[in-house]
């Protein structure tokens, strides 16, 4: 019974060591009803530093450092199949925390499974590589691991979010500090507790809830990690990325996200409006990745637009725990007040809602953070809500006319994370995928991933790549070796 799932504790998991924090307390809120999950007490500074010395010395124990890659590749493996075990209790803890639907929490659970397998067998099948020799000398170029390397997860999908960075950190020959969202720690505690009962050697994961301000400024400036892998809001990477500049370390940035749809007038029309409602309002729109400018061709576009609003206000918004439902609460009051205001602002400058844009009120409501999917037509290109990324379920609609016209208005803006594109003409799709800059572009379909799929952004949207099999050596050095194979001296020392 879900019921009697008990919340993870109040204590960090600091380099394999359970223990109480020493920072300020985290209080974790169920969104549906506002009852308390747990309260926690975040790291400190010492608790940051503490970690970083555990992370240092286990990455460097023989015991790891000179570990075989299939033998660490082991270790991915059980936390996959520890992760599967327990999907039922991680969906619980997860929708909790978060206010996501079960079905999207086991999801989610079961994504973070797939990741940990697939990086074992990345680990195992990474080859190095023996370049083309310029003299009496073999010559090699090898990856190997950075050492110590932290990870910034975002609140909205965590379990998924943390799998995306640990799994390939540890199958590189790393030890990583994890640094949750405060707003949901909970599933991110859960996991350590999966992974070190694969007994992977103490140290080599910590996971510090925390402040961004203490938790994750120490992280990215601490002389001792050397790579911070974020995934969060713009404006914070940004001041992210020029703390690590100064001491010269690399980081991969997936930030925020303002992304087009486009609907052509030969779409499948059914096919698109399934497409727009999950890419837009799945989450109840908490995605970075989700579709919030949409492009329809003026030919269609009235009729549309009629029935995408219709099929938007026949969702079901409800309770995570209930199997209809399709948008779930918000994640925090504060939140749905940063949404709300973005629509209070499209309404200000001209906007016309033609759905949405009110808390659904009643029984089951009141007591929640919901908010109704939203649509909203005739807004200024230039106003905030066509402009800046809303993290919510509100939808901007604009007609276009010309192919041309599309590509610079779905380009007219800092992001460039993900696109979606609707036509029954897949060389128009990819004469369109190639002119939009934007990491990701879906034809026919949105929001789907896959793990062997290089992800990430371009323009505020972020740097480097998840995923794939660079995401390995995303978390590597590479180093060149040269091996003399000729046994004589070299001649200029004329001995």
């Amino acid at each position: 019974m879900l019921d009697k799932i008990d919340m993870p504790r109040d204590t960090l998991y600091l380099g394999g060591e359970w223990r109480k924090g020493n920072g300020a307390e985290i209080s974790s809120v169920f969104p549906a009803d506002r009852s308390p999950n747990a309260t926690i007490s975040g790291a400190s500074a010492a608790d940051v530093e503490e970690a970083i010395a555990r992370a240092q010395a286990a990455a460097n124990a023989p015991a790891w450092k000179r570990l075989k890659p299939h033998e660490r590749a082991g270790y991915l493996y059980r936390i996959s199949e520890g992760i599967a075990r327990n999907v039922d209790r991680i969906s619980y803890i997860q929708t909790r925390d978060t206010g996501k639907t079960l079905g999207e929490t086991r999801a989610l659970a079961m994504s973070a499974a797939g990741t940990f397998r697939y990086f074992a067998a990345v680990c195992e099948t990474e080859e190095d590589q023996i370049t083309p020799s310029r003299g009496d000398y073999l010559t090699l170029s090898r990856w190997e691991p950075i050492g110590v390397v932290a990870a910034i997860t975002p609140w909205n999908s965590p379990i998924a979010s943390d799998a995306q960075k640990i799994a390939p950190a540890l199958a590189a020959g790393n030890a990583v500090i994890l640094k949750p969202a405060s707003w949901s720690p909970l599933v991110s505690l859960e996991l350590a507790r999966i992974i070190d009962e694969t007994d992977l050697p103490k140290g080599l994961l910590s996971v510090l809830p925390g402040s961004g301000s203490v938790v994750g400024d120490l992280l990215v400036t601490h002389p001792a990690v050397g790579r911070v892998s974020f995934t969060g809001g713009t404006a914070v990477g940004r001041a992210l990325a020029r703390k690590a500049a100064e001491k010269l370390m690399p980081v991969s940035l997936e930030l925020g996200g303002k992304s087009p749809t486009i609907v052509f007038a030969d779409a499948d029309i059914r096919q698109t409006i399934a497409g727009i409602l999950f890419g837009i309002f799945s989450s109840s729109g908490q995605s970075c990745i989700a579709g919030s400018r949409l492009y329809v061709e003026r030919a269609i576009y009235r009729e549309f637009v009629e029935q995408l609003v219709a099929a938007t206000r026949a969702l079901k918004v409800g309770h995570p725990f209930e199997a209809s439902t399709q948008v779930a609460p918000l994640i925090h009051e504060d939140h749905r007040g940063s949404v709300e205001r973005f629509i209070a602002g499209a309404r200000r400058d001209g906007g016309n809602i033609l759905a949405g844009g009110q808390r659904p009120t009643g029984a089951g409501y009141d007591e929640g953070i919901y908010l109704e999917p939203t649509i909203i037509a005739d807004a200024d290109p230039a106003s905030e809500i066509c402009r800046e990324e809303v993290f919510g379920p509100v939808l901007a609609v604009f007609p276009f006319d010309a192919e041309e016209d599309v590509i610079r208005a779905g380009n007219d803006n800092d992001y460039g994370l993900a696109c979606g594109i609707w036509t029954r003409d897949v060389v128009k799709a990819l004469r369109v995928g190639r002119d939009i800059t934007a990491g990701t572009i879906w034809i026919n379909t949105y929001k789907q991933f896959s793990i062997s799929t290089p992800f990430g952004g371009m323009k505020a949207s972020g740097v480097g790549r998840e995923k794939g099999r660079d995401g390995l050596r995303a978390y590597m050095q590479q180093k060149s070796y040269y091996i003399d194979t000729s046994g004589a001296p070299l001649p200029w020392a004329g001995v």
